[in-house]
C-alpha cells in the first residue's frame, strides 16, 4: 500500500488536566466527539472567522492531543495557542524532529489499536491513516500524497489556500466534521455559525478536470473573462480549485466556457460532499 512521509509537518502536543477544555473552547473542532484513533480536521479562527490555522487533531494518550499542522506555522500556532491559555493547567509544546506518515488502503493499520497510528476521518471512500511513529520507512515523494487528495477533494492551506483567506465553509470544513455546528462558543463561532443556518456559503472546493495539462496553482479560473474562482493543487490533468459555486452554475447552465490559463476546465462537487450547485444564482457577494 502507499506509503508517504510528509516532512512538511509539525507536532504540537497539548497536555494536561485542562487541555481539552482550553482546546474545546477555541477550536473549530468538537473535541467531545473525538475517539481514539481518529483525526480529525479543525481550524483556530480569527473572530472575523476566516482560519488562521488549518490542522488534524487526535488523542495521544490520557490528557493529552495532538494537533498536526504545517511546519512552517507551527510556531505562530504556538504562539497563538499560549496567548489564549491563561491560566488554563495545560502544557503546550512542539516535538523536535517529528515524523508524520501518511499511508492508505487496505492494510492492518486499520485494527490497530494505539495513539501513534489514527485514521484522518477526512477521507470517507478510502481508509487513510497517519502514523506518528518512529521508523521513516515511506517514500518522500508528496505528489503521491497530493494526488490523493486531489481525487479525493481533500483541500490544504498553502497548497490550497492561504491562511486568513478562507471561511470553514469555503474549504469544506463543514462537510468533513471540522466543525462541531452542535458544541458551546469558539473563537469565530457566530459568523460560522450564522454562514451555516443562511446557507450563504459559496465558494466551496470544486475538482477539477481538463484535457490539457492544468497550469499552476494559484490561476485564476474565469468565465467570459470574470475571475470566478482559483485553481489549487494540480496533478496533471486533475486538481482543485476553490470557485464560486452560483457562478460556475451559471456558466455550466449557460454553456460558457470555465477556463484557467487558457484552459479549458470541467468543475464537480466531491461525490461524498453534501453541498449541491444552487438551483438559481443569487448574484451576492462573498460573506
Amino acid at each position: 500500500m502507499p506509503s508517504v512521509n510528509l516532512n512538511d509537518r509539525a507536532i504540537i502536543s497539548i497536555s494536561g488536566p485542562d487541555a481539552e477544555h482550553f482546546l474545546q473552547n477555541i477550536l473549530t473542532t468538537d473535541l467531545d466527539a473525538l475517539k481514539n484513533g481518529e483525526a480529525k480536521a479543525g481550524a483556530l479562527l480569527a473572530p472575523q472567522g476566516k482560519i488562521m490555522f488549518d490542522f488534524l487533531i487526535s488523542r495521544a494518550g490520557e490528557n493529552a492531543l495532538r494537533i498536526d499542522c504545517r511546519a512552517d506555522v507551527a510556531d505562530d500556532f504556538i504562539r497563538r495557542l499560549m496567548l489564549y491559555r491563561l491560566r488554563a493547567k495545560a502544557e503546550i509544546s512542539k516535538q523536535e524532529q517529528p515524523l508524520v506518515q501518511v499511508s492508505w488502503g487496505d492494510d492492518s493499520n486499520a485494527s490497530r489499536d494505539d495513539s501513534t497510528t489514527v485514521r484522518d476521518t477526512r477521507f470517507s471512500a478510502i481508509e487513510v491513516f497517519r502514523n506518528y511513529g518512529e521508523a521513516a520507512t515511506g517514500s518522500d515523494d508528496i505528489a503521491l500524497w497530493n494526488g490523493l487528495r486531489i481525487a479525493h477533494g481533500v483541500a490544504e492551506s498553502g497548497s490550497d489556500y492561504a491562511l486568513g483567506d478562507a471561511f470553514p465553509h469555503d474549504v469544506l470544513l463543514d462537510q468533513t466534521d471540522g466543525v462541531g455546528f452542535r458544541k458551546g462558543c469558539y473563537i469565530g463561532q457566530e459568523v460560522v455559525s450564522r454562514m451555516q443556518h443562511r446557507g450563504t456559503a459559496r465558494r466551496r472546493v470544486l475538482l477539477v478536470e481538463s484535457d490539457a495539462t492544468l497550469p499552476d496553482a494559484g490561476a485564476d479560473i474565469s468565465v467570459n473573462g470574470r475571475t470566478v474562482g482559483t485553481l489549487g493543487s494540480v496533478d496533471g490533468t486533475h486538481g482543485l480549485a476553490i470557485a464560486r459555486i452560483d457562478r460556475v452554475k451559471d456558466a455550466m447552465d449557460a454553456g460558457a466556457p470555465i477556463e484557467a490559463g487558457g484552459v479549458t476546465l470541467t468543475l464537480s462537487i466531491p461525490a461524498w460532499a453534501r453541498f449541491t450547485f444552487p438551483q438559481a444564482a443569487s448574484g451576492t457577494e462573498d460573506s
